[in-house]
């Protein structure tokens, strides 16, 4: 991949200021925590399903800059932030060397990965949908004020832990979730989350794989 580790690009001075700001325009609109964190989670998430799926390395080093780059957007608008960060992601990687066929795999995968207009049109566009939808959790939660909480507040301050379990012998993808339901009942994740869950499951079938939804040990899909 010409070299470019992901180490260089989270060390990039203009992709830093980039997520920094988009995180801090979106916190200004009252959306949930989309920088750093959430960067490098998706990142590496989106490596560790192709690793356990079998894909060759440069795969999963294309999974890992588009997981990390893929709300780089943001720092424009939240509208189509998913085609405008493919444009300032596939400059930030020519200048920094990666060959342009990698660097149009990673351009694909963050302007397909919003339920908008997303599909996996290639492996790293499906590692990097189921990635980046499992990010729910308390810790994005940005309102400091519960009873203030809108329905996304809500939701990802309920979820106490989530996890993408990849079973490669059974073609299988779980996105695992406990949920405190005193907190939000499990019909507010659907009610918000059923496109994306839909989404999930046709990157885990361009995988080979199916999707399952287990909430509270519950099977729900």
């Amino acid at each position: 991949m010409g070299g470019i580790s992901i180490a260089r690009v989270k060390e990039d001075h203009e992709v830093t200021s980039m997520l920094e700001a988009g995180n801090e325009h979106l916190g200004t609109l009252g959306f949930t925590e989309h920088g750093l964190r959430h960067a490098n989670l998706v990142s590496r998430i989106a490596n560790n399903i192709l690793s356990h799926l079998g894909y060759p390395k440069e795969d999963q080093e294309l999974a890992e800059l588009a997981g990390y780059l893929h709300d780089i957007g943001n720092v424009v608008s939240r509208c189509n932030h998913g085609q405008v960060g493919a444009l300032l992601a596939g400059r930030i990687l020519a200048r920094l060397g990666v060959p342009a066929p990698q660097t149009a795999t990673v351009m694909g995968a963050i302007g397909n990965h919003e339920e908008e207009h997303g599909q996996p049109v290639n492996t790293v566009a499906a590692a990097l949908i189921l990635a980046d939808k499992s990010d729910v959790h308390r810790t994005r939660v940005r309102n400091p004020e519960v009873v203030k909480f809108d329905i996304h507040d809500r939701v990802n301050y309920a979820a106490e832990k989530s996890f993408i379990r990849v079973d490669p012998s059974g073609k299988k993808v779980t996105l695992e979730l406990e949920i405190d339901t005193s907190i939000s009942p499990v019909m507010d994740y659907f009610e918000i989350f059923l496109t994306r869950m839909v989404m999930c499951r046709r990157a885990a079938s361009f995988l080979g794989c199916r999707f399952e939804l287990l909430i509270n040990d519950v099977k729900l899909l």
